[in-house]
């Protein structure tokens, strides 16, 4: 055991799916959702820890990093300090908005749904949850970060809410009343410690049976959405003021107090969403336009910096492409013309790993600034808002010197990875990470090497005021960061499941959506791996600019990266990809169905020219997915944009869907292009369109050669990890 477990004695507390199993949804997702920012060490305060089990929580899957509940309650504390006895937790009373730990001594404070108490039990002072993030970010050390979870103010504009006038009586006693009479009770209650409780709620009747209609604002709407099922403590519950800061409002303070922005998305609890939100509720615009279903909650994660150090990535202005990329067009044998970018150089990723006691860990790139992702900054189907700066591979572009050579200077040089400390190097995957318009092969190389915990500071090899640094992640936290939108770099994952394959490994407990697969009858093109099998085709040649119709642009900007003042302290131009026609946004489906006893998954046999220039030969098996068209713009709409597709492509109908894990960029130097995979329970089939070949998912899990393309190997693989649970 190394020196970062000394005195830790574990037993049992690394059964992570024992852990994961034994906590609530949103616990689970707290847990992941620092997997991706936070290194295994160092100190993390828990603020307004409450019971505590979310602090014992933390330490108990984080050995390494010392854990400190705080609460303003004696008796919460003192319980907890009885309750829980593990050597990495303590507990301490204090009041979260104002200081508690010396300036600098945390490396990572954690606010889970508690600053809306803050301003709530403060006379509904939305400025003092401002207050309060100040008054912590000098206790963090430079960079250490700052989580908050908490709810979403989506804004004061109108809305319609239709509510259920039958599933409870016409009484106003929260405990037995329908939808509709709880909402108007709670029009006249809500904030009840305040002079003026209450707010503006309009009574538009029933549009039909069973549905009353109300106009009220968006905010307001939200809040009753966001506690209509809390009926036994109501009470209690409306006297706090759930939502205070919008979105842009939560990314804004985090710019001033010196944070730079890592995450900022509205999260989805898929429980609540099924059995809460879905048929329980109407929203719509006073035109009658649905609106998408709310958020339950939010997390936005900040990374304390120096001064004078950038916190925001911004487009500036265009210009000319300065040819690193480079646009071509290929005309297939029918006709019709493609256009493709390509990435010069062979792309790289080296991937340091080791183990240590029961755990896997791999060297990533952490806070690496990727300012291309904020040239599409509204693309992202769930509302997040994409990073300027990410966790990623260390990747490098291969050179003529040989590969081998490559690894071990970019290690020594950006790692702080001594030539003596590499045990071995073996080749990993070789992916397509967005065939469909990207000319980009990156292979991988894992690289086995000695215990390395401490933070390295890569050098400037970005352009920008950092460059990032590199950290030891534990591989599992990695892969549920990924689940729940905490890991937007594919890539990176992609290597985490692979590793663990090759070490006998389990990836632990799937903690995103679930998907349930009922018994169907079988297809005649189910079968086996053999199936996949087909002759070598190459069916494109060169074309010219002018037999293009111009589906992809080559754009170049001027990236500014502005510090918490506003300065501008670096600036670079590069060159990115978008689709004239469509957005940024890109759904990639799983086609599930269960047959046989057995999960089948459904691939198409496609033919693109990134495939043919990087391989020879340009067949591709692919999973289907689409760009999708400017005014599909939330989750829902995605969802009946597939539902059509597939009909009218593969005569594919479906039954439920899960979003596959959080969304993903698949090459964050070259495109802003944001993915967002989806599993599908396919019904029924229809012949005579495009033709799809069903193959086992347990068995195309093992056999990397079928799965060049990236959309598909994501797919594949949550999908195994899903379906395993």
């Amino acid at each position: 055991m190394s020196g970062r477990y000394d005195g830790q004695q574990r037993g049992d507390r690394g059964d992570y799916a024992r852990y994961l199993a034994g906590m609530d949804a949103s616990m689970q997702q707290k847990v992941a959702l620092t997997a991706a920012h936070m290194l295994g060490v160092g100190r993390i305060a828990d603020m307004g820890m409450g019971s505590g089990t979310g602090s014992e929580a933390l330490a108990a899957l984080y050995p390494g990093l010392h854990v400190t509940g705080v609460d303003v309650s004696e008796e919460m504390v003192a319980l907890a300090r009885e309750r829980f006895d593990l050597r990495n937790l303590d507990f301490e009373l204090g009041d979260i908005a104002t200081q508690v730990f010396k300036d600098g001594s945390l490396h990572g404070i954690l606010n889970s749904s508690v600053l809306h108490h803050v301003t709530s039990f403060g006379e509904y002072d939305h400025d003092a949850a401002g207050r309060a993030l100040a008054a912590q970010v000098p206790q963090l050390a430079d960079y250490g970060v700052l989580i908050v979870r908490d709810f979403l103010d989506p804004g004061d504009q109108p809305v319609w809410l239709e509510v259920s006038t039958d599933d409870g009586d016409d009484s106003d006693d929260p405990r037995t009343c329908s939808s509709a009479a709880l909402l108007r009770r709670f029009a006249g209650e809500f904030r009840s410690l305040h002079a003026q409780p209450g707010f503006s709620l309009e009574d538009l009747g029933s549009p039909e049976p069973r549905w009353h209609r109300f106009a009220l604002s968006h905010r307001m709407a939200v809040e009753f959405i966001l506690r209509k099922d809390y009926r036994r403590d109501w009470e209690s519950e409306v006297k706090e003021e759930y939502t205070y800061f919008t979105q842009e409002r939560f990314e804004g303070c985090y710019a001033s107090l010196g944070l730079r922005v890592l995450a900022s998305s509205p999260i989805r609890n898929p429980w609540i969403v099924r059995n809460r939100y879905v048929d329980k509720f109407r929203l719509s615009t006073p035109q009658g336009e649905a609106i998408e279903l709310p958020a339950t909650n939010y997390v936005i994660v900040g990374e304390r910096v120096p001064g004078g150090v950038g916190v925001q990535m911004r487009p500036a202005s265009s210009r000319e492409a300065m040819g690193f990329l480079e646009l071509s067009h290929y005309r297939h044998e029918s006709g019709a013309v493609m256009d493709l970018v390509s990435r010069p150089h062979l792309t790289v990723d080296a991937i340091p790993w080791f183990e240590d006691d029961d755990e896997l860990f791999v060297l990533a790139r952490m806070s690496y600034p990727r300012p291309v992702l904020a040239a599409a900054p509204t693309a992202a189907l769930d509302g997040s808002t994409p990073p300027g700066w990410i966790t990623e591979p260390l990747t490098l572009l291969a050179g003529d010197a040989p590969l081998g050579q490559t690894i071990e200077r970019a290690l020594q040089d950006r790692a702080g990875v001594k030539l003596e400390h590499i045990v071995s190097m073996a080749p990993g995957s070789t992916v397509l990470p967005s065939p469909g318009g990207l000319r980009e092969e990156v292979r991988s190389v894992l690289v086995r090497v000695e215990p390395q915990y401490a933070q390295v500071d890569v050098p400037d090899v970005s352009g920008f005021s950092t460059s990032g640094r590199v950290g030891a992640l534990e591989a599992r936290q990695l892969l549920r960061a990924a689940q729940v939108g905490g890991l937007p770099d594919a890539r990176l994952e992609l290597n985490v499941y692979d590793l663990l394959r090759r070490r006998g490994r389990d990836p632990g407990p799937w903690i995103g959506d679930t998907l349930e697969l009922p018994q169907r009858p079988t297809l005649p093109a189910a079968g086996s791996l053999e199936g996949l099998k087909r002759r070598p085709r190459r069916v494109f040649s060169p074309a010219t600019a002018k037999d293009s119709r111009g589906f992809l642009s080559l754009e170049c900007q001027t990236f500014e990266e502005l510090d918490s003042k506003g300065d501008v302290v670096a600036k670079r131009e590069l060159e990115y990809v978008v689709p004239k026609p469509l957005s940024a946004r890109t759904v990639s489906t799983a086609l599930l169905r269960r047959m046989d006893g057995a999960v089948y998954i459904g691939l198409d046999d496609d033919d693109l020219p990134a495939a043919q220039c990087i391989r020879g030969n340009s067949e591709l098996w692919v999973a289907p997915a689409w760009r999708l068209p400017h005014e599909v713009t939330g989750l829902g709409q995605g969802v009946a944009f597939v539902r059509q597709r597939l009909l009218q492509e593969y005569g594919v109908s479906i039954e439920d869907t899960a979003w596959l894990g959080g969304r993903y960029h698949p090459s964050t130097g070259a495109t802003p292009e944001v993915v967002h995979p989806l599993a599908v329970d396919v019904a029924t089939l229809d012949p005579g369109h495009r033709p799809l070949t069903w193959v086992p998912l347990h068995e195309l899990v093992a056999a990397p050669q079928w799965l060049a393309d990236g959309h598909l190997r994501i797919a594949v693989e949550r999908c195994a990890h899903l379906l395993r649970g």
